[in-house]
């Protein structure tokens, strides 16, 4: 809880740290609208995954080119630049008149997600390299209790009544408080590395960083879209708790991420990784018991373990010797975002052709192979 004192003593960490909460609050409200925006526009289910589609095109167009702007303008500057791009274009989805403004809102809301997400990954990082402090993990706790707050804020809706205003009223309350303490961090730039040309001894702790990024998002992202059909088909739970699986995991994530540092400074970063694989991996198997008590703790297990992964990736990453921070940051965001796209889609797949439980089989497996990737790190003294 170290690092958390920290942010909330320190208006250079507090500043940082809540552009995290930023980018879950106004992704957040987006989310909650979506089958308004539906219905609205009468769409159906194919052209809307066709609209989210675009949103993801604006991530990946954006996270080639945003290690070079960061480095150009500064990792300080390009990360407010970042909050300024969100706070524009989050409302436009919400106004769009037809399906296809709505696609274009979507691409341009996407990008700007995507280059502050790179830059504010970055921004921690070169603190913590300045400073000497470890708080990457308690930001992205940040980040979740973003989540938190959206939810809070959704039970104004029939209060509100009206989505843009919503977004609207949103958007000026985060963009005041980072307006605020943008002073804090705007001045930052990354510290000079010296690069080494291009090698595959240099390339291959990348490498590896992305498999375990595309993996951890990826199995994220399944648990946050099936953990509640399994709970319904899987253990037969009753209504009550087809929820609990998700609020689980969301729960011990929040608190892993607020106790990841600690542990980090003490085990070191890649260590760390690989604790929190073996974690998951336990909460795999209490999910495959197939009875509903044990399946939502290992849920909550599942949390605790990926709640340091995704951090402690960013932070290695962005220490990678003779690459920009900006550069490994980015590499492991995109590697990432490719995961969390297509790994509900796989394990979709494969619970439509076999069995939802063999989805969660193989993420169990995912879940040794990150292991593994983290011991060959270690050896190799990466």
């Amino acid at each position: 809880m170290k690092s958390l004192k920290l942010i909330l003593s320190n208006p250079r960490y507090f500043g940082a740290a809540w552009v995290f909460t930023s980018i879950n609050i106004w992704f957040g409200t987006w989310a909650i609208y979506i089958p308004t925006v539906k219905e609205k526009l009468g769409i159906d289910k194919a052209d809307l995954g066709i609209a989210l589609f675009c949103l993801s095109l604006g991530v990946f167009t954006i996270i080639p080119m945003s290690s070079k702007l960061i480095n150009r303008i500064g990792v300080g500057r390009a990360s407010w630049i970042g909050v300024v791009l969100v706070s524009a274009t989050a409302m436009l989805p919400l106004m769009a008149p037809n399906y296809y403004v709505l696609m274009a809102a979507l691409y341009l809301f996407g990008a700007g997600n995507g280059f502050i997400d790179i830059a504010i990954n970055t921004l921690v990082t070169e603190i913590e390299k300045e400073d000497k402090q470890n708080f990457m993990s308690a930001a992205h706790g940040f980040f979740s209790l973003g989540g938190i707050l959206v939810g809070l804020g959704s039970f104004l809706i029939p209060v509100i009544g009206n989505p843009v205003l919503h977004m609207g009223i949103t958007v000026v309350l985060v963009f005041i408080i980072n307006l605020f303490f943008r002073k804090h961090y705007i001045h930052i730039v990354a510290a000079p590395v010296e690069k080494e040309p291009f090698s595959l001894k240099l390339f291959k702790p990348l490498l590896l960083l992305g498999i375990i990024g595309f993996v951890s998002f990826g199995s994220e992202g399944a648990i946050i879209d099936w953990s509640g059909l399994y709970l319904k088909e899987m253990t037969m739970a009753p209504e009550l708790l087809i929820g609990a699986g998700f609020l689980a995991f969301s729960t011990t994530m929040t608190l892993g991420r607020f106790l990841g540092d600690g542990i980090s400074a003490r085990i070191g970063p890649i260590k760390l990784v690989g604790l929190g694989a073996l974690i998951a991996a336990l909460g795999y198997f209490l999910v495959l018991t197939q009875q509903t008590t044990w399946s939502i703790v290992g849920f909550a297990f599942n949390g605790l373990g990926f709640s340091v992964i995704v951090p402690e990736l960013f932070r290695i990453g962005g220490n990678v010797k003779g690459v920009d921070s900006s550069q490994g940051v980015a590499f492991i965001a995109g590697s990432g975002y490719i995961g969390f796209l297509l790994g509900p889609v796989i394990l979709g797949f494969i619970a439509e052709s076999a069995s939802l439980n063999y989805s969660f089989i193989l993420l169990l497996c995912m879940a040794f192979l990150v292991f593994g990737i983290t011991f060959f790190l270690r050896r190799r003294g990466k």
